[in-house]
């Protein structure tokens, strides 16, 4: 039952973020832990696309892929992603960026999982922690690489 959140105020701006951490098929280039990526399908409707993407993670000699389903929602800033079928019991992970006082964004990044196999759960559970507490500085290091770094933010 781990469970992590954290709001990270980051440059740039909202909708540069939001593209950011949408372009899934790019996470293996920069995302810890991430190995593969593949969007097994995609469908648009109504200003929102929902992809279905398996994503292979790795630590050592441990492989784990799980299906997930992605839920882009550009004009709310906000990403829903849900749980298929892997070695989880269950996993809810949502992302929002909402638009900072003078520029940039918070990005807020929230994770909830279960592993249904304890013992993949005491051998990767600390890594997957790990990984997940670095996963909003992971994607801020990726937009100061793709847009450029500006000026530092005043604190939140």
């Amino acid at each position: 039952m781990p469970k992590f959140e954290t709001v990270r105020p980051v440059e740039h701006a909202p909708e540069q973020m939001f593209d950011l951490v949408a372009d899934v098929e790019r996470y293996p280039e920069f995302l810890p832990l991430c190995e593969r990526l593949e969007v097994r399908s995609e469908q648009e409707r109504d200003g929102k696309r929902l992809l279905i993407a398996d994503m292979t993670v790795a630590y050592k000699m441990v492989r784990e892929t799980f299906a997930s389903q992605v839920l882009l929602k550009p004009q709310d800033r906000e990403i829903d992603v849900k749980y298929i079928e892997g070695p989880f019991r269950y996993l809810d992970n949502r992302w929002t960026f909402e638009p900072r006082e003078g520029g940039g964004t918070n990005v807020r990044f929230f994770i909830d999982y279960e592993f249904k196999s304890r013992m993949l759960g005491m051998l990767m559970g600390s890594m997957f922690d790990y990984a997940f507490r670095r996963f909003a500085q992971a994607f801020e290091e990726r937009a100061n690489k793709v847009y450029g770094r500006a000026s530092a933010l005043p604190a939140a």
